[in-house]
């Protein structure tokens, strides 16, 4: 898997990864890339967040998942700066029930309510990327590469759910939701070990 990710980013950037002769500018990248493809608990709050903007709908299409990237850099400068965050493992297991079921319920909540959710969960997930950035990868590219994941997670939920939406019509929404209880299952799994 992780092949076929390096692969495709050379298919996908390749002025980018021969714009530096450092080897190390790549890899920062491809670690900053990899590291919220590399665990299930990242995925699933990450497409989470684009199925519950796509739940909120209008302007929270885009604010929803501009905040959670805004407060992830956030957090990430934290993690890199050896900030003690209390319980990130948790905050990063309990945003994807959290969030999940807030899209199953369709939360009634303001587009500032909803930034203002992801982004305290973002916060977690940023300081995890900060805190286990590998040693020579490279701060600034390591974490466009981070960004770069979760933006394509949270477009990969939006994305299905929009898609999904245009397949069944009025059915969509109920669709969106039902996923919004799925992830959160799949929290509460990650959470409690069984996934």
């Amino acid at each position: 898997m992780r092949a076929l990710l390096v692969l495709a980013l050379f298919v996908l950037f390749p002025t980018m990864v021969f714009a530096h002769p450092d080897p190390l500018h790549a890899v920062g990248f491809v670690h900053g890339l990899e590291h919220p493809v590399g665990g299930l608990d990242h995925v699933l709050a990450m497409v989470a967040v684009g199925v519950f903007a796509f739940v909120l709908g209008g302007r929270a299409l885009w604010l929803v998942p501009l905040s959670f990237i805004a407060m992830m850099v956030l957090g990430f400068a934290l993690g890199l700066n050896g900030v003690d965050l209390p319980f990130v493992e948790l905050g990063i297991a309990l945003s994807s029930v959290v969030i999940g079921a807030a899209a199953a319920l369709k939360a009634p909540m303001p587009v500032a309510g909803a930034m203002a959710l992801v982004g305290a969960f973002a916060v977690f997930h940023g300081h995890a990327h900060g805190a286990e950035m590998p040693e020579g990868a490279g701060g600034l590219l390591y974490a466009a590469g981070f960004v770069a994941a979760t933006a394509a997670l949270h477009g990969a939920g939006i994305g299905a759910a929009l898609g999904v939406s245009k397949l069944v019509g009025r059915h969509g929404q109920v669709i969106a939701r039902v996923a919004g209880g799925v992830f959160a299952l799949g929290g509460i799994g990650v959470l409690f070990g069984w996934l």
